[in-house]
């Protein structure tokens, strides 16, 4: 072996980047462990609606440790984002001895059911707000839907300057709602060519020359039929009718 140049030659190689490896852990170790460079400073970015900045301290309380390069990126992110109103958070290290931390808050779009909230992005939290907003009901798993189909219906109604206060999706997914006018809508179940935008839509259409212009308060109106609808009169008295949607 001590007579062949090329295999001495890769030995010493082997050895010089094993050295080298060496040198680069011993390196790291130091800075990791090195009081040279404290952390004297978190910085959180963007105003926050919802999350008081006692919150911030209290969650990262016991995170922040360590020195500038090894402080736990990660565990502050996770310790921030299990706050009730965090969507999102981004930490950063800003040379020579801070941490900048961005917060991104969710936007309330409704009540979901009587214990959490739905964002703008159909996600579910749970947190509490005492805004007026719309109020969702719907079976697990379905409130980006519900929040969606709120979204489409309140495009619908927005020319006639109806808002919609309460939208339920009932265990066999048929869909009721109830505006701030007071008047509860059965809208029913997506059903072929006749999905509930669709009624709604004839219904929003032909609101301005039909119940826009009937003096007796009226409270609810059955849209589960394909081309029209039944409305209700406090004080008239009618006979139960068939479910529109199961006939076959």
């Amino acid at each position: 072996m001590w007579n062949n140049p090329r295999l001495l030659n890769a030995l010493a190689g082997v050895l010089a980047t094993t050295a080298m490896l060496a040198l680069l852990y011993a390196g790291v170790q130091w800075l990791l462990r090195s009081t040279l460079f404290p952390l004297h400073e978190v910085t959180v970015m963007g105003p926050l609606a919802h999350t008081a900045r006692e919150d911030v301290e209290r969650a990262t309380r016991g995170r922040v440790r360590g020195n500038f390069f090894a402080v736990d990126l990660a565990a502050v992110r996770t310790a921030l984002e299990a706050l009730p109103w965090v969507r999102g958070v981004r930490v950063r290290r800003v040379w020579p001895d801070q941490l900048e931390v961005t917060i991104e808050e969710h936007v309330p779009l409704a009540h979901w059911g009587e214990d959490a909230l739905v964002n703008r992005f159909g996600e579910r939290f749970a947190a509490r707000s005492e805004a007026s907003l719309p109020r969702l009901v719907g079976p697990e798993g379905t409130a980006a839907e519900v929040a969606g189909r709120l979204l489409r219906f309140g495009e619908i109604l927005a020319p006639l300057q109806l808002k919609v206060t309460q939208l339920v999706l009932t265990p066999r997914f048929a869909w009721r709602l109830t505006l701030d006018s007071g008047l509860h809508i059965e809208l029913g179940r997506d059903v072929g060519a006749h999905p509930v935008e669709l009624r709604l839509a004839r219904f929003a259409a032909a609101y301005p020359q039909t119940l826009a212009k009937v003096q007796q308060h009226h409270d609810y109106v059955d849209l589960r039929y394909p081309n029209g609808f039944a409305l209700r009169v406090p004080g008239i008295e009618r006979e139960p009718a068939e479910d529109p949607e199961s006939k076959g």
